[in-house]
């Protein structure tokens, strides 16, 4: 892991430099893929310079989202160490975050045996209250069917910037946000597509094509 390190308003002394190769093995055994870690230091002065704080920024990089921490204190050494501190502690969150997703799957699970629905929730309906249902013996009231656009149907929308990145870190960034898919655009393709964990290690990519319209190919 290559490390860069910056000053403003400071200058970055040998002995800053030999600290921060010193303790940035600590980072990259958390994170063994990253790449480069920025470090920048910004002094800053207060009330005529009766008062001076150093802030410590870090900015890890490489396959995976970037993470980011920072620290201020009156001695760069002190911030070094509690940025270090605090972007330690993210990298443990997202691993145990990860672990703990494969060791415990989220989601219902249905036992065919005995028809009972595991993680969640919810117990199915009776056969005699479906049957009732359905013969209108017990009504469904929801007390908004006189609303004229009223519909049971919950849809939430969401809406993100479009993300171009290889398969593989679709899955880092799945891995380390905890989720069961991560949807992107890949880059040797172009198409959109999500990653969606199976069972184990085991992973799968839906991807789209576009076709041409058809009112387009009649022309």
């Amino acid at each position: 892991m290559d490390t860069s390190i910056v000053g403003v308003g400071v200058s970055i002394t040998d002995r800053f430099r030999s600290v921060v190769d010193e303790k940035s093995p600590r980072i990259e055994h958390l994170a063994p893929r990253a790449q480069t870690l920025e470090v920048k230091v910004t002094h800053r002065a207060y009330h005529n310079g009766r008062m001076e704080d150093d802030t410590v920024e870090l900015t890890l990089m490489g396959k995976g989202p970037v993470v980011r921490a920072e620290a201020v204190d009156g001695d760069k050494f002190a911030a070094l160490d509690l940025a270090l501190d605090k972007m330690a502690e993210q990298l443990r969150r997202a691993k145990d975050k990860r672990v703990d997703a494969r060791n415990h799957p989220r989601g219902a699970k249905f036992e065919k045996g005995s028809g009972a629905i595991q993680g969640i929730d919810l117990q199915p309906a009776s056969v005699e209250v479906l049957r009732a249902v359905a013969t209108g013996e017990i009504p469904i009231v929801t007390g908004n069917e006189e609303e004229a656009d009223y519909t049971p149907v919950v849809i939430r929308t969401k809406r993100f910037d479009a993300e171009w990145m290889t398969v593989e870190e679709a899955v880092d960034r799945m891995e380390l946000v905890g989720h069961d898919f991560f949807l992107f655009v890949d880059a040797s393709t172009d198409h959109p597509s999500v990653v969606y964990r199976r069972k184990g290690w085991d992973y799968g990519v839906i991807s789209l094509t576009t076709q041409t319209p058809p009112e387009e190919l009649a022309s």
